[in-house]
């Protein structure tokens, strides 16, 4: 079979992305969920032998192939948390205007960290109890699969009204409870074996990494507001940001604490300070341009990912399995979203129930949990039937909530926040 060369597999994504954007204004649905589509219908093309072999589906087959190993490249090679979530994350905090952050940082702070917690033990328990799965199955499983997806809900948003705090709650819930997830998801790791797991070593294990990632991005971003106001030129403030991005997470991750949290507080910190204290209006038009064309090529890349690993056949085979654990996620995500904003809204100003219900809508599986379901791959201490199973799981849940609740979570956003203001 030829072998697909760099500009063809590149110009083969740019096409796709452009084809999910053109079917999603016309269809008015997600561009994400005709991303992961276009995934699955690529890699079963390349199956079809009614195709035949002439130059053309040759050469077709080769660029989808050759698109699919480059994917599990990125994946396998771990470089997918690192170099696509990063932009993913400074975009949608950039974007969050600070008195909006001071209405909600309360309830999506502890919705991205207790919540995910809470969300991790009840469904790693239903799925162990109820479901008779293995227990490190159904905790690594349940851990891989807490954090949310911010790029559907955004798209979501972007299409509907909404009021601006609750966008601002969904957005830095989905940044920060990324971080969350990778981080218990480590602690359930390395506590395989254990003849107990070491609560107070996790805790302030979990705290460290948290506030410490905290720490550097705001370091990162003071640095960088420093450097910006000294830079006069366009280009070089757009490269600053870039520094700033990339700068925070391996500064973080390379002293062993979070660097999605770091990135994270650098978005906030850039988009609420640095961009109306040092950015002309010029540059920042710039800027905000750049990282939405970065945002979206990234989003374009998690979401072809989905449809690529995706092989529906291979999901109908374990559609019982699929199906117990989407519904143990979906009580988790409700046990965790309704008390914790129930609760807050008792002891702050009330939470209306129709922010409670759009959290909970809002809870979509996407590229983070595949991304670290492939990663364990390289662990020693699961056992390759478990990651197999494992890996089944969170490609058929994240599956299943992109087609579910992302169109539900459109509807219902739709339905009742008509007279509600546009999200910035």
């Amino acid at each position: 079979m030829a072998v697909a060369g760099v500009e063809l597999v590149l110009t083969a994504f740019v096409v796709l992305m452009l084809i999910a954007q053109i079917l999603s204004i016309k269809a008015k649905v997600p561009y994400t969920l005709i991303l992961v589509f276009l995934g699955i219908g690529a890699t079963a093309l390349v199956s079809l032998p009614s195709l035949g072999s002439n130059i053309i589906t040759v050469g077709l087959r080769a660029t989808i192939t050759q698109m699919g190993s480059l994917y599990g490249g990125l994946v396998q090679g771990g470089l997918f948390v690192g170099l696509i979530v990063p932009p993913l994350i400074f975009e949608a905090m950039m974007h969050i205007r600070s008195g909006d952050l001071r209405a909600v940082i309360g309830p999506s702070i502890i919705l991205a960290t207790i919540g995910v917690i809470i969300a991790t033990l009840v469904g790693g328990v239903l799925l162990w109890q109820i479901a008779g799965l293995p227990p490190t199955v159904s905790f690594l499983f349940a851990a891989i699969i807490a954090p949310t997806d911010v790029v559907t809900v955004l798209e979501v948003f972007r299409r509907s009204k909404v009021p601006p705090r609750l966008g601002a709650l969904m957005d830095t819930e989905a940044a920060f409870n990324d971080a969350t997830a990778i981080i218990v998801f480590s602690i359930v790791v390395s506590s395989i074996g254990l003849p107990k797991v070491p609560i107070l070593s996790a805790v302030s294990s979990f705290g460290l990494t948290t506030l410490g990632g905290a720490a550097i991005g705001l370091l990162v971003a003071l640095g960088a507001e420093r450097i910006s106001g000294a830079v006069e030129d366009v280009l070089a403030k757009i490269t600053l940001t870039i520094v700033a991005v990339y700068g925070s997470y391996v500064f973080a991750t390379g002293l062993g604490l979070s660097g999605l949290i770091a990135v994270a507080v650098a978005g906030l910190y850039f988009g609420n300070v640095t961009m109306n204290a040092r950015v002309g209006q010029e540059a920042r038009t710039a800027i905000l341009t750049f990282w939405n064309m970065a945002a979206f090529i990234g989003n374009s890349v998690a979401f072809l990912l989905i449809g690529f690993e995706t092989n529906l056949t291979a999901l109908a085979q374990s559609a019982g399995l699929i199906l117990a654990a989407y519904l143990g996620v979906t009580l988790a995500r409700a046990a965790s979203v309704y008390p914790i904003l129930a609760i807050i809204g008792q002891v702050r100003s009330k939470i209306p129930i129709s922010w409670s219900n759009t959290a909970m809508l809002g809870g979509v599986r996407g590229a983070l949990s595949i991304a670290l379901a492939a990663s364990l791959g390289a662990s020693t201490v699961v056992s390759a039937s478990d990651v197999h199973t494992i890996t089944t799981m969170v490609l058929g849940v994240a599956f299943l909530s992109i087609v579910i609740q992302a169109p539900l979570l459109s509807s219902y956003v739709k339905r009742r926040f008509a007279d509600q203001e546009t999200l910035p």
